[in-house]
This record gives C-alpha cells, sequence and structure tokens, in this order.
C-alpha cells in the first residue's frame, strides 16, 4: 500500500460508493467491488505475467472501466503502461512498440488483428485480451482477474516514477514518448480539483480517448482522487452522450470543440435535461468564441482550458465568472502550476505580447523516453518550452495564440491562424474551418481557408472573404477559400495542420 493508491483508499472509507460505470457494457462497480478486481490483476501482473517496478505494458483498445483497472493495478507495482492510439496505423503503432519494448499486451477483440500483426514483429511474451473470446493463445481479461490471489509485494514508489507512457503525435518527425509520472497525476489531481471544486458528489462522463492524456485526466483520475463517480463513455455519440447525462446525473464534463461543435447542430440540445451538469468544460484545442456565445444563449457556460501531455494535462482553466466576457481565454494558472511568457531569445514578456508559453510545476513531466536531446531541449532549468504561442493581458487571463509552428509570416507580418478562423466561425453558414499560410511570390506566404459548410447552406469563396474586411487586418485576410467535406483531426480532435499543408500547402 502506498499513497498514490488512491482507489484503495476509498474502498476502505467509502466502499458502497459507486467508483465507475462502464457504459457500453452497463456494468457499475463501487469502490469495494473495484478494489477487489484491481488487487487481483495485480497478483495476477505480479504472480503470472512476472511484471516487475520498471516493465511496460501496452493496452490496445477503446475506452472501457477495463482500461482504467489496468492503469490502477499498474500502479500497485510500479509498471508503466502505454497507451496505444488505436486510431494509428499498423507501422505507427510498431514504432511505438519498438520504441517503448512492452512485454505484455493488453487488447480489445476489434483490434484482434492489429495485435497478432504486432507480436509477428516483435513478439509479447503475453498477450491478454478484453472484451470477448481470444484467438489463440492469449489470456482471456475476466480469467485473469479470477485467478489473481487477494496480494502482492508492492514496491516503495515516488513522485518522480514514471506511471505511464503516452506518445504524443507531436507536429513533426517521429512521436515521442512523455513520461507521466505519479506526481504529475496527483498534482493534476489536486490543481484540476481545485479548479473546478471536485468532490465525491461528482459524477464525471469521460467520452475522451483513454489513450489519450484526456482521457486519463480530464476529469477520469482526478473524480477518482476526490472519490467520485465516473462514467465510461466508449465512443462519442451525441444521442448517446445526451442520454448518459440525463440517466447518471452527471455534474462535471469535459469534451473537445469537435464535439461542442457537433452537438451544437443537434436539435435535441434544448430537449435533453442537462440541469445536473454544473460544469462544461473545453479542452484539447481552439474554442471559438462564436460558439461559446451561442451555447451561453442556450443556458450553458462552456469554461475553456488548456493542457499538455507533458503537463499532466491541466495548466490553465477559465473560472466561470469571466467564461463568457474572456471568451477566447484559458483563464489563469492553477493552483500548483507556474508559467510565463519567453520571447524566442528567452526575454519574460510583459502583457500584451505574444511570446512561447513556459510551464514548471509538479505536474510537468521528468522527460521523454529514450530521448535525452528532446528532453534537454523542452525542458531547461525547470521549465517546459511547450511550442505554444501565447499572451497575457492586463488582467492576468491567458490567451493560447496559436501552435508556435502554425504561424505564417505575411509581408513581414506574423499571422497566427487560430485568430482568423475565430472570425470566420461567427460566419452562420460555417460548421467547421482551419486557415493555413501557403506560399505566395508576393508577400510570401498568404492564408488559405479550408472550409466544411454546414448541411444545406451555400457560400461563395467571395462572400467569406468579404465578411472578413472590417473584422481582421488585411493581411490577415485569407487570400483564398476551398470548400472541403471534412477536415483530418487527431484523435485528440485537433486539426492535422501538417497534414493539410501537405495536400494544400503548394
Amino acid at each position: 500500500m502506498h499513497h498514490f493508491d488512491w482507489i484503495r483508499r476509498h474502498a476502505e472509507r467509502t466502499p458502497d460508493k459507486l467508483a465507475v460505470v462502464d457504459a457500453a457494457s452497463d456494468r457499475p462497480f463501487t469502490y469495494a467491488e473495484w478494489e477487489g478486481r484491481i488487487t487481483r490483476l495485480a497478483a495476477f501482473m505480479q504472480g503470472e505475467l512476472d511484471l516487475r517496478r520498471g516493465d511496460r505494458v501496452s493496452i490496445l483498445s477503446q475506452n472501457r472501466s477495463d482500461y482504467y483497472e489496468i492503469l490502477f493495478a499498474a500502479a500497485k507495482l510500479g509498471v508503466i503502461v502505454n497507451t496505444l492510439n488505436w486510431r494509428l496505423a499498423d507501422p505507427e503503432l510498431a514504432y511505438i512498440i519498438d520504441d517503448c519494448a512492452p512485454r505484455v499486451l493488453f487488447y480489445e477483440v476489434p483490434f484482434t488483428g492489429t495485435a497478432a500483426a504486432l507480436h509477428e514483429l516483435r513478439p509479447f511474451e503475453h498477450r491478454v485480451v478484453m472484451g470477448g473470446e481470444p484467438a489463440g493463445g492469449e489470456i482471456p481479461y475476466e480469467t485473469a482477474i479470477a485467478a489473481g490471489g487477494p496480494s502482492f509485494d508492492s514496491p516503495r514508489l515516488t513522485y518522480e516514477d514514471t506511471w505511464a507512457i503516452i506518445y504524443t503525435s507531436g507536429t513533426t518527425g517521429r512521436p515521442k514518448g512523455a513520461q507521466v509520472t505519479y506526481g504529475n497525476f496527483f498534482y493534476n489531481a489536486v490543481g484540476m480539483g481545485q479548479a473546478i471544486s471536485l468532490t465525491a458528489d461528482d459524477i464525471n462522463l469521460n467520452v475522451l480517448p483513454t489513450f489519450h492524456i484526456g482521457g486519463l485526466g480530464l476529469y477520469a483520475c482526478p473524480t477518482w482522487h476526490a472519490g467520485g463517480t465516473v462514467v465510461v463513455m466508449r465512443t462519442f455519440d451525441p444521442d448517446e452522450l445526451l442520454k448518459l447525462i440525463e440517466r447518471w446525473r452527471v455534474t462535471v464534463i469535459l469534451l473537445v470543440p469537435a464535439i461542442y461543435l457537433a452537438l451544437n447542430q443537434q436539435t435535441d440540445l434544448d430537449r435533453a435535461d442537462l440541469s445536473s451538469v454544473r460544469l462544461w468544460s473545453s479542452g484539447g484545442s481552439a474554442l471559438p468564441p462564436a460558439l461559446v456565445e451561442q451555447f451561453a444563449a442556450r443556458g450553458i457556460i462552456i469554461q475553456q482550458g488548456f493542457g499538455m501531455t507533458e503537463t499532466g494535462p491541466t495548466v490553465f482553466l477559465i473560472d466561470r465568472a469571466h467564461a463568457l466576457s474572456k471568451a477566447g481565454s484559458v483563464g489563469k494558472p492553477v493552483l500548483h502550476t507556474d508559467v510565463r511568457i519567453v520571447s524566442r531569445e528567452g526575454q519574460v514578456l510583459g502583457p500584451g505580447e505574444i511570446g512561447e508559453l513556459c510551464i514548471r510545476g509538479g505536474n510537468v513531466t521528468t522527460g521523454y523516453w529514450n530521448r535525452p536531446e528532446a528532453t534537454a531541449d523542452a525542458l531547461r532549468e525547470g521549465w517546459l518550452h511547450s511550442g505554444d504561442a501565447a499572451m497575457m493581458d492586463e488582467d492576468g487571463f491567458y490567451y493560447i495564440v496559436d501552435r508556435w509552428k502554425d504561424m505564417f509570416i505575411s509581408g513581414g507580418e506574423n499571422v497566427y491562424p487560430a485568430e482568423i478562423e475565430n472570425v470566420l466561425y461567427e460566419h452562420p453558414a460555417v460548421a467547421e474551418v482551419a486557415v493555413i499560410g501557403v506560399p505566395d511570390e508576393r508577400w510570401q506566404e498568404v492564408g488559405l481557408a479550408l472550409i466544411v459548410l454546414k448541411e444545406g447552406a451555400a457560400l461563395t469563396a467571395d462572400e467569406l472573404i468579404a465578411f472578413c474586411h472590417g473584422k481582421l487586418a488585411r493581411y490577415k485576410i485569407p487570400r483564398s477559400v476551398r470548400f472541403v467535406e471534412s477536415l483530418p483531426r487527431t484523435a485528440a480532435g485537433k486539426v492535422l495542420k501538417r497534414a493539410l499543408r501537405e495536400v494544400h500547402g503548394s
């Protein structure tokens, strides 16, 4: 027993309290029941799978409560969990498996083919299969839990020990495995818990992918730290999301802008009983102020935050009182996290100046797995250099202006696509938008707007460009517009600017 064992402590104090609900299979577990399963899994992992402190296990699965059981069982043993993004192609997954060298793969039946392909390339010592019958030779997950005994040996762990390795897609080159430590998870639970006043009475619905830091930290783990209840949703579906909020009387929820955009086009939103929700928040990418205003008109105040895989994830969350008046801002830093904005020359900047956001605190990663150079580059004198361009206003509210590398230069002026996108979102015909810089003989680069129209809406390029006049400086107004069916997105809902530049950038 050690102080990272949150579930055990709640099982002792509030054994009959509902800990988790797996929505897809409709399985609820109390803290006592869940701790029993987690303990038996840990005993099986140590006894039968021979896993020791520092060993890695990988998980290839969509959202399910079992995912978190593996996470908490690993914590009892000091085993490191690697979460695999199931949207990646086999060669991309093979690269990650090669890099972090897991001894065991936990996977879900729908990914049997991928699991077999990975096993051929770099064999796992054991494979454990969830949600169905194995294809041959693997261990069924429920069998593992049933076979596990009541006890195991627990090592002494520290806040510096790595709990999970989460690969960040990175906008350049190969993905890097961010080491998310017990301390990072703890400080996220404390910082976010304080920012949204989480208590044991809270019920969180998690629909964010569990292979992503958001699916672990917003707000699943902080809710368990507080002794509350998490409803695990397998995958996003607008109707199902509203039904689950009603059925379980969900109180806190964090969604990504892509989901808010989808809900905004959903007429049933006004018919659903959402009265139990006391906090709606957003992260993952910029939330257009126009969308904040449209939801506010429905009585839903969305609080925007900001975080990174490398910061466990929470850095900022805007308070409810300023969510509308400061729409577009991510608010102020959470309790135990320091931030500053620096120029390219390393000068600390004041209000109104745009520079790179740097972050320091117990929530910041110890670095990247097997990547001393990347670690030294990102972490300098205790400060994590985020790669995000940010600005603080006169009142101390922070704005993430854009990715440092998505900025383009037009006629000598820095242009941040997010600012233009926010204006284009105000047009009633626009469903989704992305702006990229494309080469131009005269101006070096100019903006190209890629637009997904709302169903049944009509709009020409000239009309949209005219809409920008008077709202943006002339050098910021896109020179051209292309209408597309959809935008490529990461699993976290961020638009893949690099993919857009490859297709449309010449």
